[in-house]
């Protein structure tokens, strides 16, 4: 395949997955949607090897589509370099009170990723953690930390974003209470 099929199967790739995360989160104006990814996964290398800008546009280029249609927040996950911290808009972190750390991800420090939002995002900044309401991480970089309690594994048909494997979760309200509790 051509490097440019490929970075079109990847955009491909990675609409398919939100959508249907999207669809089976039902995540509502205003929510919060975290994604870690590494491109060097997606191009079938080792995590943290051979980060790709273009992978990363084009990646990025899908997502804030995605999320600016749903009307969610788009919350990118640095590397572990940068301490797992994210990238959001000024407005998300505002509402939600996220104090802003200081440092500019870049590719080898951050990631692809992250350092192609800190370029595309509207008013930038970065943050150190946050409670999203659904997530897919792409290529196993662990966003489970950047997720709200109670978090709940989302079996997508798109298993894959390019050669990366995907793990997709939403989050539900924690169920408090004894026998006598009511839920519905």
């Amino acid at each position: 395949m051509e490097y440019k099929e490929e970075l079109q199967q990847i955009g491909c790739d990675v609409r398919k997955a939100t959508e249907e995360l999207f669809s089976l989160a039902d995540l509502k104006q205003g929510q919060v949607f975290v994604v870690g990814c590494s491109t060097s996964e997606v191009q079938g290398e080792k995590i943290g090897s051979a980060g790709s800008d273009e992978v990363a546009k084009v990646l990025l280029t899908e997502l804030r589509h995605m999320a600016d249609r749903k009307l969610v927040y788009l919350a990118i996950q640095c590397c572990e370099h940068l301490n797992r911290a994210l990238v959001v808009e000024r407005s998300a972190q505002q509402k939600y009170g996220w104090p802003e750390v200081s440092v500019i991800p870049v590719r080898h420090a951050g990631g692809a990723l992250a350092a192609q939002a800190m370029q595309d995002f509207t008013d930038p900044v970065v943050v150190e953690e946050i409670a999203a309401h659904a997530g897919i991480d792409i290529g196993c970089t662990l966003i489970g930390m950047h997720l709200r309690p109670v978090a709940v594994p989302v079996r997508l048909v798109q298993k894959q974003v390019g050669q990366a494997l995907i793990i997709a979760a939403k989050t539900r309200p924690k169920l408090i209470g004894g026998a006598r509790a009511v839920y519905q």
